[in-house]
């Protein structure tokens, strides 16, 4: 299941990049389902990719808001289109799937940095997640 995930994982991420770089108005959950439709996507992928894109889209400004509350001297709009994805990616994991432990949404998003990223990304989405992630309420506290 975890390396479902994880290739989920960097699918969502080129779904999003491509949506974001396209800039064409297209609903992101229209734009979704085109790119799946014209690659060749593990099935077992679809759902999570799905999860995520849909999570993603659906608090793409509260996601984006609460990234930017944990940047310091950034600002979103100025980080790559990759870094700024991964982060969202690894923010809606965070923040809305609950079933996934807050360290691994973290290390994945840190893989996914690496793997798409410049050398300095997995080190900066580790503390701008890391920095989300101290700033969220622990498990039964009230937000």
């Amino acid at each position: 299941m975890s390396r479902v995930r994880s290739r989920a994982r960097s699918w969502a991420l080129q779904v999003l990049y491509a949506w974001e770089m396209r800039d064409s108005g297209e609903p992101l959950p229209a734009f979704l389902a085109r790119f799946i439709s014209e690659r060749q996507v593990a099935p077992a992928a679809v759902d999570y990719i799905t999860t995520l894109v849909d999570a993603v889209g659906a608090h793409l400004a509260e996601i984006d808001a609460t990234l930017q509350g944990a940047l310091h001297n950034w600002r979103l709009e100025r980080l790559s289109a990759i870094d700024r994805n991964v982060l969202r990616l690894g923010a809606a994991e965070l923040l809305h799937l609950p079933d996934v432990p807050p360290r691994v949404a973290i290390q994945e998003a840190i893989l996914l940095a690496e793997k798409f990223g410049t050398t300095q990304s997995p080190r900066f989405v580790n503390g701008v997640l890391d920095a989300l992630m101290r700033g969220m309420p622990a498990a039964g506290e009230a937000p």
